[in-house]
């Protein structure tokens, strides 16, 4: 009979794992177009094809893509190429301060 132990870190590691800053750029994009939930998951879906980009998230109610990405910086060409490829017209592209 197989059973599973909980493995508990020592709590140094916890502490030592805590203090690790990770540089992460945030990019918020108007995107003109987005009509249905269909467009939402489809301009998604491009996006998070982006080398660095960890992280999509597409509003429908305000017409904003927010874009992390590990990358200290993006190549904000490269993202209003994919809103276009993907069927939508991207507006102002704003790089937004780390909260850290």
């Amino acid at each position: 009979m197989w059973y599973f132990r909980k493995i508990r870190a020592p709590a140094a590691l916890i502490l030592a794992l805590g203090t690790v800053s990770v540089s992460a750029t945030t990019v918020e994009v108007d995107v003109e177009g987005l009509t249905c939930a269909f467009c939402v998951g489809s301009l998604q879906q491009q996006l998070r094809k982006l080398p660095g980009v960890e992280q999509v998230q597409v509003s429908l109610k305000t017409k904003k893509v927010r874009i992390v990405s590990s990358a200290e910086h993006l190549d904000t060409q490269l993202i209003k190429q994919t809103v276009v490829d993907a069927g939508f017209t991207p507006g102002a592209i704003k790089v937004l301060e780390d909260d850290h």
